[in-house]
């Protein structure tokens, strides 16, 4: 009898409307880690579209640091609503003249497109595994719109690199039929 009086609370407070829900602390981890590290992902960005030479990937670049920023927005407003505190987020990165910086000290464009690509295939795991562990629907929902958008924006990385020549795929297989 006990136990159905507390599966009924619990049932309680998981029904209606999910923004009523309390966050689990999964949830709240992952959704201050997920801030955390967009704000370091920004500022990461931000001086690598400094080392930028090519127009494209600058331009790339450039959708990323707006993609975060927006993320981060929705993050910080269900953080906010929820009374949890923000993690500190470092200034925003001057802009530089590629001149300027030294060519030994210089990221180069495949090694920048590179690492955006990386980045984002790590992030779409993270945004997998937040769907999966989320209760509150609203949660899981937002993040399965962080995991399109980084599908989609990871597809034209895909399609710069291969325009450019800055993939370096693996060994690759080629099927050679079977003779009889």
């Amino acid at each position: 009898m006990k136990l159905n009086k507390i599966g009924s609370a619990i049932m309680g407070i998981l029904s209606g409307n999910p923004k009523d829900e309390p966050l689990h602390y999964g949830e709240v981890y992952g959704l201050f880690t997920n801030l955390s590290t967009n704000n370091g992902t920004i500022s990461s960005y931000q001086t690598l579209i400094n080392h930028a030479g090519d127009e494209d990937l600058k331009k790339l670049i450039e959708e990323a640091i707006k993609g975060l920023q927006a993320e981060n927005q929705q993050l910080e407003e269900l953080l906010k609503s929820n009374g949890i505190g923000l993690p500190p987020a470092p200034p925003a990165r001057p802009n530089a003249n590629l001149e300027d910086i030294p060519v030994g000290a210089r990221s180069t464009d495949p090694e920048i497109s590179a690492a955006i690509s990386i980045g984002t295939a790590a992030a779409l795991v993270a945004c997998s595994q937040a769907i999966g562990q989320s209760i509150r629907e609203d949660v899981a929902m937002m993040y399965g719109q962080f995991h399109m958008n980084k599908a989609q924006f990871g597809a034209k990385m895909l399609k710069l690199n291969k325009e450019k020549g800055w993939l370096i795929p693996p060994p690759l297989h080629i099927s050679k039929g079977t003779e009889s």
